[in-house]
This record gives structure tokens, C-alpha cells and sequence, in this order.
């Protein structure tokens, strides 16, 4: 049974920064592509990041880029999201997904590509 778990999120003044991590049993993460999503309240859930099951590719969204950085670290099982310079439209639950068989280099935005999905993390930037 495939889990994905993720923590990290809390509550954070605008211009702080949260670091936040999945962690995976059941599946390796070393051949899968990966991706962070978010959804704020009232919206639909949203692309924020994602990197290619090698590691040789990311891509972010606009709203992000520049901002948030997107890891994998394979010996541990491991897809992390350092977050900087976080605003109050960053709020929302936070998930991370899983895609088997990917591409090589290649990087998934669309919430359909994805096989597996964890349970969220809230992320709440306030003041």
C-alpha cells in the first residue's frame, strides 16, 4: 500500500519561510516523477511545483517561481518544498503526488497524471 505523508506546514508571518517534506512508504520515489499542489479555500487545487523522477528537471508556477525550491532526495525516500519570502496567497493545504512511470526529464502539472496523492499539509502565512 502506497502512502505519502506530508508535514511541515504551520502557521508563518508573511515574508518567513517553511520547509516542507513527503515522505513516502510502500513506493519508491526514485522512479517517480513528483509534484507539489495547493488549494485554497474555496479554489481548486493548484500546480505549484514539480521535478522529474531523475532530478534533471523542475518547473514552477509563475506565482511561485523564483520563491520555492523543489527536492528530491531518493536515499530517504524523500520530495521536499523549501519555501521563502511566503505572502498570504500561498495559504492553503499543501499535498504531494506521485506519478509511476514517467518520462524521462520530464515534469507533470496536470493533477491526472498523477497516481498517488497524500493527505495535505496546512499552510497558513498571516500576520
Amino acid at each position: 500500500q502506497v502512502q505519502l505523508a506530508e508535514s511541515g506546514g504551520g502557521l508563518v508571518q508573511p515574508g518567513g519561510s517553511l520547509r516542507l517534506t513527503c515522505v513516502s512508504s510502500g513506493h519508491t520515489l526514485s522512479t517517480s516523477a513528483m509534484g507539489w499542489f495547493r488549494q485554497a479555500p474555496g479554489k481548486e487545487r493548484e500546480f505549484v511545483a514539480g521535478i522529474s523522477w531523475d532530478g534533471h528537471a523542475s518547473y514552477y508556477s509563475d506565482s511561485v517561481k523564483g520563491r520555492f525550491t523543489i527536492s528530491k532526495d531518493d536515499a530517504v525516500n524523500t520530495l521536499n518544498l523549501q519555501m521563502r519570502s511566503l505572502n498570504t496567497e500561498d495559504t492553503g493545504i499543501y499535498y504531494c503526488a506521485a506519478k509511476e512511470s514517467p518520462q524521462s526529464s520530464t515534469v507533470y502539472r496536470l493533477r491526472g497524471a498523477y497516481n498517488y496523492w497524500g493527505q495535505g499539509t496546512q499552510v497558513t502565512v498571516s500576520s
